[in-house]
């Protein structure tokens, strides 16, 4: 079994110094949401995610769940470990008070979520999904469907999932054939969905469904495709629980990874037809999901952070215990531990580099949802949302690609015994493997990265994005730290290849998509890379800044540097290259016949 504790040191120092939670405090509805409150709120989550949640990791992982007689039945201790969560009050986070939530900013949420995912991937994905429902529900649904099911999945009692899925219905939602006919005040849905994460379980009083579907005379396509709340158990007007509703799990998928979550494949109206309440207008249903799959999308790319995060711990941990080889260079011939060796310490860097990068990237665009929402001026929220939508497609897929050479790498770290399955290393990266997959392939958030968000737009996001990020310039040249001075030049250069890849990109998008299509994963991973190295230039500011004030922990602050100076030297000097990629790609990938595939 591993540990698992939080790194709320580092967590802090992003929120504060990077995600301006000052300022964030000091929005309508957030002035509790001080540094002193925050850092408790860290403390307590790292405490159930270490002590509850970490501990049912590997085996949940191990027994996973079951079906049986129709009912799922989830690991030992997951019940339990769901009822204190509900208990805590942690569903509720960033949710009105009037809801029964907390009222917190979502960057609060944000941290405490990747505590979740870290400690225990699978579980973490239930109150993720069940945020995203009540979020959508909250922004489209009646006000008698909010009435009678927010507070309950505010509280988490009922959970929420997403059914998009069908059998010939992957990405391509155009094909979901779900009915829903008109019967009174509700619908009556038939119909079935797949690979439904959470999509029965033994731990919440109720789950609510949210359902697409077409009503009869819907026309074809995305156009005619409608959203439906659809409960597992009827809802009385006065809230309590009626009868069950016509729908259940008819089987659970084999998987990779997250063994310990349900992945259900669910039928619709076997009997009489299940009962539905559409959501939103009719016909308007995919409108109203992107409001969850992008809140999802953020949700999946913390997911990367946070087992991310996790295999670093454990290969971190490891490598300081295992003792093996001499010291190089030394006289003493004594082994000593792994950690000391370069190959090792690059390793471990790599991995520690590259996860506190994603890290402030996921935090920068939760401050920034923040800032939409609230902030008094009109064109500050509109700035802030222009970044949210450019930047999620990028904290999903970034994030995860990321987690998964992360979770890999940490295999490495443990040589053999890494390949064990009872070390838990290797569930890291079983586990890491979905996230890329979810909620829409990475392909796909570059496809939407490079058409909807730069190319239909001429680059104007992505170009006042770049003037921010320039702005940081006269800051790094006035510093006199030698780290500073190198991640200057990396992040000039890595500036410099993202402007000319943008400029390539929206000349050629305009004229032929393919081109930049057939090269867009890695325009992704170039704004992701360069976006990530100016927020750990901004974190090498900081921490030089507080060295030379004497504010805080010196060893905490100069380990901000170098890992800051390592992700520039080794990371950030790659966008050149990704940039040259980016242009270079069509040739070979749209000039080989298809049959020579």
């Amino acid at each position: 079994m591993t540990f698992y504790a939080a790194p709320v040191a580092d967590m802090r120092f992003v929120i504060n110094e990077l995600a301006e939670l000052d300022a964030i405090a000091g929005l309508p509805g957030y002035e509790e949401a001080t540094p002193d409150l925050v850092d408790a709120i860290l403390q307590e989550a790292s405490r159930f995610g270490s002590e509850v949640l970490a501990p049912l990791n590997l085996p949940g992982d191990q027994q996973g769940c079951v079906l049986e007689n129709g009912v799922v039945r989830t690991p030992d201790g997951f019940r339990d470990a769901y009822g204190g969560f509900v208990d805590g009050g942690w569903s509720g986070v960033p949710f009105d008070p009037e809801l029964g939530g907390q009222g917190l900013p979502w960057l609060v949420s944000t941290a405490v979520s990747e505590v979740w995912h870290a400690a225990n991937l699978a579980f973490g994905l239930c109150p993720m999904l069940t945020q995203g429902a009540a979020e959508l529900l909250e922004a489209h649904g009646s006000d008698d469907l909010k009435a009678l099911f927010l507070p309950p999945m505010v509280a988490g009692r009922w959970t929420g999932t997403m059914n998009l899925t069908e059998p010939q219905a992957g990405s391509d939602l155009a094909k979901v054939r779900t009915r829903a006919v008109p019967d009174g005040p509700h619908y009556r849905i038939t119909g079935q969905k797949i690979f439904i994460t959470w999509g029965d379980q033994d731990m919440s009083e109720n789950i609510v469904h949210l359902v697409l579907a077409r009503t009869p005379d819907a026309p074809e396509g995305t156009k005619g495709i409608s959203l439906f709340l659809v409960p597992k158990l009827l809802v009385n007007p006065d809230g309590s629980l009626g009868a069950r509703n016509d729908l259940h799990c008819v089987s659970l998928e084999h998987k990779l990874g997250i063994n310990a979550s349900s992945t259900a494949v669910m039928s619709f109206g076997d009997h009489e037809g299940a009962v539905g309440y559409l959501v939103g207008e009719e016909n308007r249903g995919l409108a109203c999901m992107f409001t969850m799959m992008n809140n999802a999308r953020l949700a999946v790319g913390l997911e990367g952070v946070g087992v991310a995060e996790r295999a670093y711990q454990q290969a971190r941990d490891y490598a300081l215990e295992r003792v093996q080889g001499r010291d190089m260079g030394a006289a003493d011939p004594s082994p000593v531990p792994i950690a000391r060796h370069p190959d090792v310490r690059r390793m471990l860097l790599s991995m520690k580099a590259q996860v506190e990068a994603m890290r402030a990237l996921a935090y920068f665009v939760a401050a920034s949802i923040d800032f939409a929402g609230r902030h008094p001026d009109a064109e500050v929220r509109s700035q802030r949302q222009a970044l949210v939508d450019l930047l999620t497609p990028v904290v999903k897929a970034w994030s995860t690609d990321a987690a998964v050479e992360i979770a890999s790498t940490g295999i490495q770290v443990h040589g053999g015994v890494g390949y064990i399955e009872e070390t838990g290393a290797a569930q890291h990266l079983r586990d890491a493997r979905i996230t890329p997959i979810y909620e829409g392939t990475n392909g796909i958030q570059a496809m939407d990265l490079i058409g909807r968000k730069v190319g239909r737009e001429g680059g104007a996001t992505v170009t006042a994005f770049v003037a921010q990020m320039r702005a940081l310039d006269s800051a790094l040249a006035a510093s006199g730290n030698e780290h500073v001075a190198v991640i200057r030049q990396r992040l000039d250069e890595g500036l410099e290849a993202l402007e000319r890849a943008t400029a390539w990109l929206v000349e050629t998008y305009a004229a032929d998509p393919r081109p930049a299509a057939a090269g867009a994963v890695h325009y992704l991973r170039l704004l992701g890379t360069v976006a990530g190295g100016w927020l750990m230039a901004r974190a090498a500011l900081a921490a030089d800044a507080r060295l030379g004030a004497g504010d805080g922990d010196p060893g905490f602050l100069k380990g901000k540097l170098t890992t800051a100076r390592f992700f520039a030297d080794q990371v950030l000097v790659q966008a050149p290259a990704l940039a040259a990629m980016f242009a270079a790609a069509a040739p070979s990938v749209l000039g080989l016949d298809e049959e020579r595939l």
